[in-house]
């Protein structure tokens, strides 16, 4: 039972997920907020299977909602931006489900490139890549539901309008110190991959496809398909040879 529970998890999220753009307004706004809660709950729970639940949720939920905090209160690192009130309560301005959200991928992310590499700077690097790169759906998708906003949305990449470009950079410098906090604190065993690991592995692989899918499909976001299919395809791409 306890080894289905992953998998069950996923199952819930795919079908949320798949319900997203048959929404909207409210509705949309909820299950905005019942993927990023089962997600949650899926790569913590996983986590602490492993050992690493404690440490997971200090540098990623700890550590989000501090990055979170900073950034709406002081411009930093991701530029002047404000949440709308559309995605539940917030502390400090921030919602309470954005540092789940930054959990919710940070787990998959470094599982993923636990596989691709076995040096820990590498490791680090990638699932840093990875992390950041997938913010190249989330923003210019919650920007264009209206779910926040930046005051000075320039330079932006061709095509994704509302997002600057220091946004994604300040990602990536996060990602690498909570990336960092993971393969400093986790101790080796979280170093290690194991095979109970698939259900998040899937979920990572799932995630860039329906967001690929979605984003040139059904959101009318062509560009930010695109961005995020080469970006993110770099550190998921190779992936797919360990499910031959």
């Amino acid at each position: 039972m306890v080894r289905r529970l992953p998998w069950a998890l996923l199952g819930v999220l795919v079908l949320v997920q798949i319900a997203y753009p048959l929404t909207d307004g409210r509705a949309r706004a909820g299950l905005t907020v019942a993927t990023v809660v089962l997600g949650y709950v899926l790569s913590v729970s996983h986590a602490w299977w492993r050992g690493s639940g404690l440490v997971l949720i200090a540098a990623a939920t700890g550590g989000g909602f501090a990055v979170e905090a900073i950034g709406v209160a002081t411009g930093f690192p991701f530029g002047h931006y404000d949440y709308s009130g559309q995605l539940g309560p917030k502390l400090l301005g921030v919602p309470l489900i954005i540092p789940l959200a930054w959990t919710w991928m940070a787990w998959p992310a470094w599982l993923a490139a636990l596989r691709l590499t076995t040096r820990k700077s590498g490791q680090i690097a990638l699932a840093a890549v990875g992390l950041a790169a997938w913010d190249l759906f989330l923003d210019p998708q919650m920007v264009a539901e209206g779910y926040w906003t930046w005051r000075s949305p320039t330079p932006a990449l061709p095509g994704v309008p509302g997002v600057p470009i220091g946004n994604y950079l300040g990602w990536l410098g996060f990602a690498i110190l909570l990336m960092v906090a993971l393969a400093r604190f986790g101790g080796e065993t979280i170093r290690t991959p194991r095979p109970g690991d698939a259900p998040i592995l899937a979920l990572w692989l799932w995630t860039y496809a329906s967001s690929v899918l979605a984003h040139a499909v059904f959101l009318g976001l062509p560009a930010s398909a695109a961005w995020g299919g080469v970006l993110m395809g770099v550190v998921v791409v190779p992936l797919l040879r360990f499910f031959r």
